[in-house]
């Protein structure tokens, strides 16, 4: 029979107990513990250690720091200093508390954070420091997490039968234990997606499980596909979507058209990025027997295919909007829709959304019309061909540009639209500069790309003629539905996007820095605010300081809202 092992009594003194047992009884402030209990959280079971316990807990007591609900059972004292808000971690361990109920930022040392991660919704005990007297906080619960799914490396241990996932980013300072039957198989190295499932309290490190191998990190592939799992954004669509969006009747059909307003006569082109795998929207250009111009702006109607209560709208929802990425779109409908259905591409007869005007040869605006057409795109032009047409001032399409339209719908006629739409774009945008518009043309980093989508160079992209040319049209069509919408009795439900007036100390402290170059702001009114705004973008283009001043004027100005009240919207 083998012999009962006695455990030696310890007489080691247990370092911090006071704070350790006032952090267990505020992290369950709403439970009671005996010293049995405290003992088991903090991991003893000795005699020396257990007395220590005890004598802790009545002296605490007696100090008012607890209260004894049952006897021998023990609480912490319930007061205002208790707060919620949210945890902003920081590299070293440590971190703050963003809390609406202090002006400042609370500071949590590393000792204090009891395993809150960033971004979780915590509950904080908030104390003054004892040596400057600034606000301090403890972390005394977990209230939501911000999130439990992460992306890492995972580390095999096949010796002793466990891994760990070292998560990507600087703000997780813990690995993630993983039993190594659930693991997935992966590999050493492999970079994976673990969900965090419990966090024992003795435990150094939450344990969790491999829930997608996303493969050997470095490779191109595997780091897009690691981002898209750690921002959540689902590259894949569950089955019962795909399926219902492949069910969809796509066909464009005679019933349909006479509802619609029928423009697959009228010359129709896109003008899209070259390596734009979807076109959103299109322009058409009719000349009218009067001489003026008739200008169509189309998006597809998606409406058409995204019935509400739907599988595909439920999806739609959640995805809230199409991602893009460096090399590929998450797209928020399926592929047959998003690139398919309500994509304008050229040859193609489509059901669209429309703001349809007549417009002189001075840019004004003689008629307008809103509605749901078909159309019928004759070509796609990228930024470049179009410029390449506006840039040779002539309706002979350069050689470099190959286009095919319908038989009644020559390549000159194209670029006559082109250069006709151009010419009035260039009008409107002066007409807005006027009225107190602000002209960003920021140049913008674009990647090359392999055929592989790995990145093998930069280059700067600047906007040009034809850019600007589908911006005019597309504020004037967003600017006059509006204005439409707006007008409408009974007043309708519609959601418009505002921008308030920049900021002034935010003005002032650009006049402080600019005026270091040379340049100069004018104050007295918002024409003049807009003016020299306009004036000192356009005096820094090509000099050194353009990159910071355009950098720091853009702050200058507030961000964009979304409001469905109407008295939030100039017109």
């Amino acid at each position: 029979m083998t012999k009962k092992k006695h455990r030696k009594p310890s007489n080691n003194k247990i370092s911090n107990l006071t704070d350790t047992i006032l952090s267990i009884l505020k992290k369950d402030r709403n439970q009671a513990f005996n010293y049995k209990q405290i003992a088991s959280k903090i991991g003893v079971n000795d005699a020396s250690s257990r007395n220590q316990i005890i004598k802790k807990l009545a002296k605490l007591k007696a100090d008012g720091d607890i209260e004894e609900t049952d006897r021998g059972k023990f609480k912490a004292i319930v007061n205002t200093e208790y707060h919620t808000g949210v945890f902003d971690a920081a590299q070293r361990g440590n971190g703050y508390v963003i809390c609406d109920d202090f002006e400042d930022d609370i500071y949590i040392a590393s000792n204090n954070v009891n395993k809150a991660l960033n971004g979780d919704q915590v509950e904080l005990y908030v104390y003054k420091r004892r040596k400057r007297g600034k606000l301090e906080g403890e972390i005394t619960n977990i209230i939501k997490r911000a999130k439990t799914d992460y992306v890492g490396i995972i580390q095999i241990h096949t010796k002793k039968n466990f891994a760990f996932v070292v998560v990507d980013g600087n703000k997780m300072k813990t690995d993630i234990f993983v039993p190594i039957n659930k693991t997935m198989n992966a590999e050493d190295g492999d970079k994976v997606l673990v969900t965090m499932e419990d966090w024992p309290d003795r435990a150094d490190s939450p344990n969790g499980k491999v829930i997608k191998v996303l493969g050997k990190a470095g490779e191109h592939n595997t780091e897009i596909h690691a981002i898209l799992a750690d921002y959540g954004l689902p590259y894949e669509f569950p089955k019962e979507v795909e399926d219902y969006a492949n069910n969809i009747d796509l066909q464009i059909k005679p019933e349909e058209i006479a509802k619609r307003r029928d423009m697959r006569k009228d010359l129709t082109f896109t003008i899209d990025p070259k390596d734009a795998k979807d076109f959103d929207d299109a322009l058409s250009f009719t000349v009218l027997e009067n001489g003026n111009y008739e200008i169509g702006i189309h998006i597809a109607d998606v409406s058409h295919y995204l019935q509400e209560g739907t599988v595909l709208d439920d999806e739609a929802y959640e995805r809230a909007t199409s991602v893009y990425l460096v090399d590929r779109v998450v797209p928020m409908l399926p592929e047959v829709l998003s690139n398919g259905a309500c994509s304008l591409r050229p040859h193609e007869e489509k059901y669209t959304f429309s703001a349809v005007f007549e417009i002189n040869n001075k840019a004004e605006i003689k008629n307008e019309w809103f509605g749901r057409t078909v159309t019928y795109s004759d070509a796609r032009f990228a930024y470049e061909e179009a410029q390449a047409i506006i840039e040779s001032k002539t309706n002979v399409i350069p050689a470099e540009v190959s286009l095919t339209g319908k038989e009644y719908k020559t390549d000159q006629a194209i670029a006559d639209a082109v250069l006709k739409m151009d010419e009035l774009a260039k009008i409107m945008r002066g007409q807005r500069m006027r009225s107190g518009a602000i002209s960003f043309d920021k140049v913008e980093v674009k990647f090359e790309l392999d055929q592989d989508a790995n990145p093998i160079g930069v280059f700067f992209k600047t906007s040009k003629d034809a850019n600007k040319l589908i911006e005019e049209f597309m504020l004037l069509a967003n600017r006059k539905v509006s204005e439409f919408v707006g007008k409408q009795k009974p007043e309708k439900t519609f959601v418009y996007r505002v921008h308030d007036e920049p900021n002034e100390e935010k003005l002032m402290a650009l006049q402080g820095i600019v005026s270091k170059f040379g340049h100069k702001l004018n104050f007295n009114s918002k024409e003049g605010i807009a003016s020299s705004l306009n004036k000192l973008l356009s005096d820094v283009q090509g000099k050194k300081e353009q990159n910071l001043v355009d950098t720091l004027a853009i702050r200058t100005m507030s961000k964009a809202e979304y409001t469905t009240r109407i008295l939030d919207i100039t017109v």
